[in-house]
């Protein structure tokens, strides 16, 4: 019997890498609101008090960036007062001169993954779609106790045999917290408040292990106990590691940017692969080139889990998607202000994402 162990973390609203990817896509959204064909790509650092907004945008829309920043502090939970510095520029002509064909080109050369399996309802791997649904009801019992603090991180260790989801291993939550609360009550609190409404009792035994601020005190937190940037969470914005990653974030970029679109599309490919019962799990990479509306490149695989060949899925995928920069943003109609919404819990396995739409396949 072979067994294996598999590990993957989330992070709450509150985390200052979170705090910056919601800022930018914050930034983004507003920007397609007044004009769908904007090109952004204006990113957020934060260091104690201080933010700082930057990159590049295109776009006729007029943006108050501090207003943003400012806001989405205080929806996260933080009240202190933060100063805020922007350089925004104009999107290179260059750049600008290779996406703006009569058909839409990619934004930037890149490489990109989609995966899908039958694990979960989601049609996610279980310890990243477990350790988003940890961070996301943590973060709902922190904005019923002022006890609790925004920032937070969960982690799950998935117990596999042959293959096989048998039971968690570990489950660890660290959060911030307030000096009002002992560690024994914060236990408790977790392990009655978070841990017990998420996790299938199925998957729990006598094994498993429940580390809740292993650290100690975790007062400090925030961009006050560290600095954050956007785009790197990226692994907990995909596939918990299950997955390649393609080495780009989503955050802040708009459709044009096949490091986000594509890997929408990847997923949405995978997604209904495994849906349409093709196989049980389910793996594309894609790659592009700066100024070319098709990929250089697509390469599917099932890891033995259907009945067709990799090269016969590979023939049922192109034969059902197409993968031009332009279909893909009007298939799945990103031009639209969707983006804060993607930025906590994964932005993959969230129903009412176009890319988790069911699709039916045609043999």
């Amino acid at each position: 019997m072979s067994v294996i162990y598999f590990t993957s973390e989330s992070v709450t609203s509150g985390h200052p890498d979170k705090v910056c990817d919601l800022i930018a896509d914050s930034i983004l959204d507003e920007a397609i609101r007044q004009d769908p064909e904007s090109h952004m790509a204006v990113e957020a650092t934060i260091k104690d008090d201080l933010i700082f907004v930057y990159g590049e945008a295109g776009t006729k829309a007029v943006i108050d960036y501090e207003k943003i920043a400012l806001d989405v502090m205080k929806q996260t939970g933080y009240n202190e007062e933060y100063h805020v510095i922007t350089k925004v520029n104009s999107q290179s002509a260059e750049i600008n001169s290779a996406v703006a064909h009569d058909e839409i080109s990619a934004g930037d050369q890149g490489i990109m993954f989609g995966y899908a399996c039958d694990e979960t309802e989601e049609l996610m791997p279980y310890a990243i779609e477990t350790a988003h649904k940890l961070a996301k009801r943590l973060e709902e019992v922190r904005r019923g106790d002022s006890r609790l603090g925004p920032d937070g991180k969960t982690q799950v260790t998935a117990r596999y045999e042959d293959g096989v989801l048998k039971s968690v291993d570990t489950i660890v939550i660290s959060t911030q917290h307030t000096a009002d609360i002992t560690m024994d009550e914060l236990r408790e609190l977790m392990l009655k408040e978070v841990i017990t409404p998420v996790v299938d009792a199925k998957y729990i035994d006598e094994n498993t292990k429940y580390l809740i601020n292993p650290s100690g005190s975790f007062i400090l937190g925030g961009s006050w106990g560290d600095s954050g940037t956007t785009g790197r969470k990226i692994v907990v914005d995909t596939y918990g590691g299950y997955a390649p990653i393609g080495g780009g974030c989503f955050s802040s970029k708009d459709p044009t940017k096949v490091d986000r679109s594509a890997a929408y599309y990847a997923r949405y490919v995978c997604r209904n692969l495994v849906a349409n019962g093709l196989a049980k799990k389910c793996q594309i990479e894609l790659s592009y080139a700066i100024g070319k509306a098709e990929p250089v490149s697509v390469y599917v695989q099932s890891f033995g889990t259907s009945e067709y060949s990799d090269d016969e899925l590979l023939a049922i995928v192109m034969k059902n998607f197409n993968f031009s920069v332009a279909n893909i943003i009007n298939e799945l109609d990103l031009r639209r202000p969707i983006y804060a919404a993607t930025v906590n819990y994964g932005h993959f396995g969230k129903p009412d994402m176009p890319w988790e739409q069911f699709k039916k396949i045609n043999l």
